[in-house]
């Protein structure tokens, strides 16, 4: 299977007051064509700075893209383009729905225009053939009346709808790769499963790969071929969505399945939670970033950050807990 996204040593900074934020670093991984791949982890490790950074919307100044850092798409360093080429690929190789749909939108614009501004920007200029194709895209997302909702303005539309006439904009040039950066926050669960399930229809119609950006891991379930598990800049595992959930290795990637509720658990059990907070970033810790919440944490997790094991072909994980010494300590992680 052809690779058509692959990272490799990313790191990205952010210069502040407090001092440079690292928030990003050394994360690689690939998507290959038509692959849906999902990117999940707490608040602030670094999964949407990732995305943003693929999509080329990272601003630097104050942000840094480390020397090193390889971004290739279709055999091009995104990294290395011109301006000219970043209008290309921004919307028309890759595009991204955002989680605020209301501020990505422009309020004094009615959502036709916008729609038609992306269509005309890459390629379709005549005004007919924009309009008749913005009708047809707001059809095929689920709006209902599109020829009297092309005169709308975002605010007359529900947060689920302008959603979908995100989704609508991010997939009128049919992009090779689509970033979903939580795009079901704030939404009803019942709408979630539509934004989902429309997103999933989309991508099998067109064969578009997707990177879905979550903290959610019941959002990508039944969604995502493979799970990429960030903590504090890192990758800490990575497999295919049966290893991650069926023979989870890290124990962080076990805390998040763990505080996810469950509808088949005892109603007394208390929801579980992950103790302490993650690292500070502008400061990382020198060996495994989960140490100080890790309930199987040693001497050397401390001091080293630990290596890349792989377990089956795809599924890795970075933990001391496998090194050869450590063996028969703990045994496995809880399943």
């Amino acid at each position: 299977m052809k690779k058509l996204l692959e990272v490799k040593n990313l790191r990205v900074s952010f210069h502040s007051y407090s001092g440079e934020v690292e928030a990003v670093r050394g994360v690689s991984f690939h998507v290959n064509e038509g692959e849906s791949v999902a990117i999940v982890g707490e608040s602030g490790c670094g999964k949407s700075v990732t995305a943003r950074t693929v999509m080329g919307l990272t601003q630097c100044p104050p942000g840094e893209i480390k020397e090193g850092s390889e971004i290739i798409f279709d055999g091009r360093d995104i990294t290395k383009f011109s301006e000219k080429e970043w209008q290309r690929y921004r919307g028309g190789d890759c595009a991204i729905i955002f989680q605020d749909a209301l501020a990505a939108l422009n309020p004094t614009l009615t959502v036709g225009h916008q729609i038609e501004e992306k269509l005309k920007l890459h390629g379709i200029k005549d005004k007919k053939e924009a309009y008749s194709e913005t009708v047809r895209l707001l059809t095929a997302v689920g709006i209902p009346n599109p020829e009297k909702r092309y005169k709308a303005y975002p605010h007359e539309f529900s947060g689920g709808m302008r959603q979908r006439i995100m989704i609508a904009i991010a997939i009128a040039c049919n992009p090779g790769l689509l970033i979903a950066d939580e795009p079901t926050t704030a939404l009803d669960v019942t709408i979630q499963a539509d934004i989902i399930d429309l997103i999933k229809e989309l991508v099998k119609e067109h064969n578009t790969a997707v990177i879905m950006i979550t903290h959610d891991l019941g959002v990508v379930a039944d969604m995502a071929e493979r799970i990429i598990v960030m903590y504090a800049g890192k990758v800490v595992e990575e497999g295919s969505s049966e290893d991650i959930f069926y023979k989870t290795k890290h124990p962080y990637t076990r805390a998040l399945l763990n505080s996810v509720p469950r509808l088949d658990l005892d109603e007394e059990k208390e929801l579980e939670f992950i103790e302490g907070a993650p690292p500070d970033m502008t400061d990382p810790p020198k060996g495994c970033a989960f140490a100080g919440r890790c309930p199987y944490c040693m001497e050397i997790c401390t001091k080293e950050e630990p290596p890349c094991y792989e377990f089956n072909e795809g599924h890795t994980a970075h933990c001391w807990k496998y090194h050869e010494y450590a063996e028969g300590l703990f045994g496995e992680v809880e399943e």
